[in-house]
């Protein structure tokens, strides 16, 4: 087997292991986001599973290529940018469930009870995803994909979410700050706007302009 085709198939384990952990990661946190009142876990756990998608797209892409089907090539473009566009109404439909609840939130002064299950979640996705992005970024220097490049800035961005969920989580675990919940929340959706607005130029043919580098 080439250099090439085996650094497609660890790129493919990645994006298994990605779509895996989105998922579990998604009905977790809103399940325990739901149950326990926390705004912040509930668009957390949404988040993750808009991403599942741009995962399951690019396993796709990177899976014709490992099989030789140069010509699904432009039909896969298609749906990617297909795809894109709705990933790009998710994000927004997201953005405006955020921004309602975590404003009723503040006026009602609900104060959440993420528990230890929402704080560990938040803290153990912290740690693998940075280490997920890393990898990814080295797998699509081997493979010389620009999309996977773009889909681990997705990765990086989820790690930033972690972090914020977790000092909001910990802010109203160990002190009971009620509005450290909802302000968390806010705070993502800085993040996922901007994710929005990056699927919407992905689903126009555009591509960003942050060192996402040459390639497929």
């Amino acid at each position: 087997m080439s250099p090439h085709n085996n650094a497609l198939r660890h790129a493919l384990r990645l994006e298994t292991f990605t779509i895996a952990w989105n998922v579990v990661e998604a009905f977790v946190a809103v399940g325990i986001g739901l149950y326990s009142g926390s705004v912040a876990l509930v668009a957390f756990g949404f988040d993750s599973l808009i991403e599942t998608v741009a995962a399951v797209v690019l396993f796709w892409r990177l899976y014709t290529e490992y099989r030789g089907r140069a010509g699904s090539e432009a039909a896969i473009e298609r749906v990617e940018r297909k795809a894109s566009y709705w990933v790009g109404v998710s994000f927004f439909l997201l953005a405006a469930y955020v921004l309602y609840e975590s404003a009723e939130t503040l006026v009602s002064r609900e104060l959440a009870h993420p528990g230890p299950w929402g704080v560990g979640l938040a803290l153990l996705s912290s740690i693998v995803m940075p280490v997920l992005w890393r990898m990814k970024l080295r797998a699509a220097d081997a493979v010389g994909s620009r999309a996977m490049r773009s889909e681990a800035a997705e990765t990086i961005i989820c790690a930033y979410l972690s972090f914020v969920l977790l000092a909001g989580l910990l802010l109203n675990y160990l002190f009971g700050w009620w509005w450290a919940d909802p302000a968390a929340a806010l705070v993502m959706l800085y993040f996922i706007v901007k994710e929005g607005l990056e699927a919407f130029a992905e689903s126009r043919g555009e591509h960003c302009s942050c060192g996402c580098g040459g390639g497929r």
